[in-house]
């Protein structure tokens, strides 16, 4: 990506080599990559929805469960990867403030969070298994940068862009939550009368961060000239690696679509492409179609 003169964000807070990571909960809030590989294993035996595992469903904070962080501090500056995301942390706030700005909305900007092992969250105590999650509690995006790693290794989804689609993907469900969609879905599922409709809610509701991602990827290149020769090959690759039914197939041996949280491999990239292919936020409405 050709992020090399750009500027970095500000909304970096830097937890690395804290001790105040604490004790980790099943709190409420999206769920990364490795916490769900965990849960579908579980969930396929036991029949309990990896959604009730991880706690994905609900959007509160867990009373008496947060203890204070040390006070907030940037990344070093010799930190390439810490660089790497915090240029496409500002990418993403410039695209969305210009959006918001279209529909005379106000973006408000998340912070992103470095950590390494475990940390407290205003959703509950978050580790680094789980993989990157947005709290919408505390607006914050979470991430240890050692994911990267697992992204290439473990999930064969290598590549700068790769790693950009992760933290736009959290970014659009940022988006989700100042537009109101993220209320609206935790209060259908509520009122779901099944677990079934409850997991299906979740998967529209990540299709359209997918989305939001390819919005955010299409602008980037359209009016920065961001990414090079095979770029957006390498984000469907991760799109694809992270689909339910892959990961599934790799936990269990066996694909339970009524399980499904984040949609299949084929359904993410398909969104993620829409968004890409569009550059408009209005093609990403996953809960207005049945062919998802």
């Amino acid at each position: 990506m050709r992020l090399d003169d750009e500027r970095e964000s500000e909304n970096i807070e830097d937890r690395r080599g804290d001790s105040s990571g604490g004790g980790f909960n099943l709190g409420a809030g999206h769920f990364g990559i490795g916490g769900i590989v965990l849960a579908l294993a579980v969930s396929y035996f036991t029949g309990i929805s990896p959604s009730t595992l991880l706690g994905l469903v609900s959007g509160g904070s867990s009373p008496g469960s947060i203890s204070q962080s040390a006070p907030a501090r940037k990344p070093p500056a010799n930190d390439e990867m810490a660089t790497f995301v915090s240029k496409v942390l500002a990418d993403t706030e410039d695209t969305w403030q210009e959006i918001f700005r279209g529909t005379n909305k106000n973006y408000r900007d998340p912070k992103l969070v470095l950590f390494t092992g475990a940390t407290q969250t205003a959703c509950g105590a978050g580790r680094a298994a789980m993989g990157p999650f947005y709290c919408p509690a505390d607006e914050k995006v979470y991430i240890d940068l050692a994911f990267y790693q697992e992204l290439k290794t473990r999930f064969h989804a290598p590549g700068e862009f790769a790693e950009a689609y992760v933290i736009a993907h959290e970014v659009g469900h940022h988006v989700q939550k100042l537009l109101g969609v993220s209320d609206k879905v935790h209060a259908a599922q509520e009122r779901a009368g099944s677990q079934a409709q409850v997991n299906a809610l979740s998967v529209r509701l990540e299709l359209q961060a997918d989305c939001f991602a390819g919005v955010w990827g299409h602008r980037a290149d359209q009016m920065k000239h961001r990414l090079e020769s095979g770029e957006i090959e390498q984000a469907l690759n991760a799109a694809t690696a992270i689909g339910d039914d892959r990961l599934q197939e790799q936990a269990t041996g066996n694909i339970r679509p009524e399980t499904f949280t984040h949609g299949s491999s084929e359904q993410r990239v398909r969104w993620f492409k829409r968004g890409m292919e569009s550059g408009q936020p209005a093609q990403c409405n996953t809960f207005n179609t049945k062919n998802l």
